[in-house]
């Protein structure tokens, strides 16, 4: 016979709002008491909207109007349970709900996490070894599994070398390409201001075209515009492809490029991309604007996309752990990026900006807003 689970722990008013006092971010569903203070950097519409709800009870705020949350988040919920409110009038948990509710009830249910509360020793894999080398077993099993959000850190690799180079902090990307796009707009650009550059001249003498100087700005903004398709692109159809589920390498191809991210959205050491991969990928591109375009306008053309990508991780990294204000850009895209990884996987692609979204008709569908009475 099984022992007995162990009593839930249970709270005074009291020991509450002591917690509450030092800054904790409790909240209640009835007498169930939850402590969501590690939750707080990781909510996906920000921690202040987690501590206008501190201290209240959010049972209404899961049932709606205006949203009602999904299974998925209320099990999330569970996680952070800490047991029971004991004593007291549960309806003064706290002095100021009645202002806290007047305050939830203006956020907006977009910003909401929908995550999966997973068993870790129940799950499909084993979370004390490295994932990478696990998910290509899970065949048909693996686009599901890996659209199952949660909030802890993965390991790819055995060699703690290899892991390293998988991983990086998000201010690397601005000290690593911050300079080399300056130096390559400078240098590109003296050499633009010698007046000697044409295009088309390698197909053709009668025909080229001066590129002059004044040209730079055109053809740095180009560059920018050029990335954001790059963006678009590979997300769609690179990092979304469905990888066969009898192909052991394909789908590690996969989790290893993008399906890590949607598996851990919180993960900060895998929210950019990491510097030694990253420069192959710069490479390559380089390679092909200076074989298709004059030196100095394709190195112009490089150097705005480069400038375009380190906004994209910039931007993608805030709409992970950002707190932007609500109504402006970046809060609306913030809303956009939590959709695509909890509700939508298959549309929304956009990182930095929906335009490529709105071209190519993959804009999430419009999920209706039921009035507040």
């Amino acid at each position: 016979m099984d022992p007995a689970p162990p009593p839930d722990a249970s709270f005074s008013l009291a020991e509450v709002q002591q917690r509450l006092a030092a800054g904790a971010c409790w909240v209640r569903c009835g007498a169930r008491l939850y402590d969501l203070t590690g939750f707080l950097r990781q909510h996906p519409g920000g921690e202040q909207l987690l501590r206008a709800r501190a201290g209240q009870d959010v049972s209404a705020d899961l049932d709606g109007p205006p949203h009602r949350h999904s299974a998925n988040a209320r099990l999330w919920l569970e996680q952070y349970y800490v047991g029971e409110l004991q004593g007291g009038d549960p309806q003064s948990f706290m002095e100021n709900e009645t202002t806290a509710s007047a305050i939830t009830q203006k956020t907006d249910p977009a910003m909401q996490p929908k995550l999966k509360v997973v068993d870790w020793d129940k799950d499909l894999i084993d979370w004390q070894k490295p994932v990478l080398w696990q998910v290509g077993h899970l065949g048909e099993k693996y686009d599901e599994w890996v659209h199952q959000p949660v909030t802890r850190p993965i390991r790819l690799f055995y060699s703690d070398f290899i892991e390293s180079l998988s991983k990086t902090v998000w201010y690397t990307v601005p000290i690593i390409w911050m300079p080399l796009m300056l130096y390559l707009s400078w240098s590109h650009y003296r050499t633009l201001a010698q007046g000697n550059v044409r295009l088309f001249a390698s197909f053709t003498t009668e025909y080229s075209v001066a590129i002059p100087k004044s040209m730079f700005p055109g053809l740095f903004m180009l560059g920018i515009l050029f990335w954001s398709l790059v963006e678009y692109l590979i997300h769609r159809f690179l990092f979304h492809m469905k990888p066969p589920g009898n192909s052991y390498y394909l789908i590690m191809l996969h989790f290893v490029l993008h399906g890590q991210h949607h598996k851990a959205p919180f993960d900060e050491s895998r929210l950019v991309f990491p510097p030694a991969p990253a420069s192959l990928a710069m490479a390559f591109f380089y390679a092909m604007l200076q074989l298709l375009l004059p030196e100095a306008v394709g190195g112009t053309v490089f150097a705005g996309g480069l400038l375009g990508y380190i906004l994209y991780d910039m931007i993608h990294y805030y709409l992970h752990f950002g707190s932007p204000h609500k109504g402006s850009y970046l809060y609306n895209m913030k809303a956009h990026h939590v959709k695509h990884h909890f509700a939508h996987q298959k549309s929304g692609f956009g990182i930095s900006s929906k335009f490529w979204d709105y071209f190519f008709h993959t804009l999430m569908p419009e999920e209706p807003h039921l009035k507040m009475q």
